[in-house]
């Protein structure tokens, strides 16, 4: 027979309970409803702009890709408040390193830590891509259809996003380092360099340079959102002071005639995006500002059960989302076309096509669906909480 010491399994039993109360502790601090309801409103934008504002043209090689912001005055000064994605890469940053910080206290290597958030990540999208490639290439290998290599290219396109977010968090060691040796200077090393990178790319015509602000500028992007907390527990003249700096540099630099106007890619123009511009770093600034400024409405609005369940659902959802959205839009566009008999759309839009708008966003969604079904019948497994992926950042 054992001999129980009870004042040894009293500490104990206390211990377990404390344990259990700092566990719940944590649990309750990585949850950030604020921080869930950008993550859910980033991919809704994203996904929402693409279904809505996606106009697809054919010409001589197959389809293309083209949007009304080359086609109606002012519409890009949207992209201003709906081209999220420095939002989205800010709150990946702060949600990786809140992630990284629970890893750490469990005893976790940061090298597990991050292959673990890459494989996570990549093996999904890989699956799809995938999957694409080898559909397009028997499908054309038997109807001997020249295009339909740009078509499984339209469809894919959006993996680049995926691309750069495993990038970030590959280098999750070296954004560590920066700010746990410099703090927040490297921001303003990472935006002089993009200033230094845009000088050469249009001034010195070193075009090929351009693409090394993509580690520049969405590392600054990634990394700013290392500083979430202090700018969460900064005044609110801050917020006001982030937001009215990114503006005015949005409008110096557009009005500038160095850059344009829009912060999303149109066909014929120089692009923001495709490789990002010093405006890409004024919107961040202009997006957190905004962001912060809003934030007690919306906290008061996620006090209600429904909007807050809304949001748990789509931050649940949100990597499948991404990934299949534009496959639930390909076949959405399919059908649309074989019912009205005509391939492709009108190039310039029109009053018939704004009211079609959200007929192409519910035929998207109807067919987007089925697709995450199937997907999650063959192996996605449901995020947890802590999980700091697509669907979590």
């Amino acid at each position: 027979m054992t001999d129980v010491n009870p004042a040894g399994a009293a500490a104990g039993q206390g211990q377990d309970r404390a344990r259990s109360a700092a566990g719940a502790q944590d649990v309750a601090v990585a949850r950030d409803r604020y921080v869930d309801f950008l993550r859910a409103f980033s991919i809704l934008v994203v996904v929402l702009w693409h279904w809505a504002f996606t106009i697809l043209v054919w010409g001589p090689t197959g389809p293309g890709a083209t949007s009304p912001l080359g086609f109606t005055t002012g519409l890009w000064a949207l992209t201003w408040l709906f081209q999220v994605l420095p939002l989205f890469f800010y709150v990946g940053g702060y949600v990786h390193l809140k992630a990284w910080e629970r890893a750490r206290g469990r005893g976790e290597h940061l090298g597990h830590f991050v292959w673990r958030n890459i494989r996570k990540l990549s093996i999904p999208a890989l699956v799809l891509a995938v999957v694409w490639i080898g559909l397009g290439a028997a499908f054309g290998a038997v109807s001997d259809i020249a295009w339909v290599g740009r078509a499984v290219l339209l469809v894919i396109s959006p993996l680049w996003f995926i691309a750069v977010y495993l990038g970030l968090i590959a280098l999750m060691p070296l954004w560590l380092w920066l700010r746990t040796h410099f703090g927040a200077v490297p921001l303003v090393w990472f935006a002089g360099l993009v200033v230094v990178v845009d000088i050469l790319r249009f001034r010195a015509g070193m075009e090929e340079l351009a693409y090394v602000n993509m580690i520049f500028v969405w590392g600054l992007a990634f990394q700013a959102g290392f500083s979430y907390e202090q700018v969460v527990r900064a005044p609110r003249q801050f917020d006001a002071a982030l937001m009215w700096a990114g503006l005015f540099g949005l409008v110096g630099l557009v009005f500038s005639g160095l850059y344009p106007g829009s912060m999303v890619g149109v066909p014929g123009e120089t692009s923001n995006m495709a490789p990002p511009t010093l405006c890409i770093v004024a919107l961040l600034i202009f997006q957190i500002g905004v962001a912060e400024m809003g934030r007690p409405t919306v906290e008061r609005w996620l006090d209600r059960p429904r909007p807050r369940r809304i949001v748990e659902v789509v931050n649940r959802f949100a990597m499948p989302v991404f990934l299949f959205h534009t496959t639930g839009m390909a076949i959405g566009r399919g059908l649309i076309y074989a019912w009205s008999g005509e391939i492709g759309e009108k190039q310039v839009p029109d009053l018939a096509w704004w009211l079609q708008r959200p007929l192409y966003i519910a035929v998207s969604l109807a067919c987007t669906l089925p697709v995450i079904w199937l997907f999650g019948r063959f192996g996605y497994r449901r995020p947890t909480p802590a999980s700091p992926g697509v669907a979590a950042a």
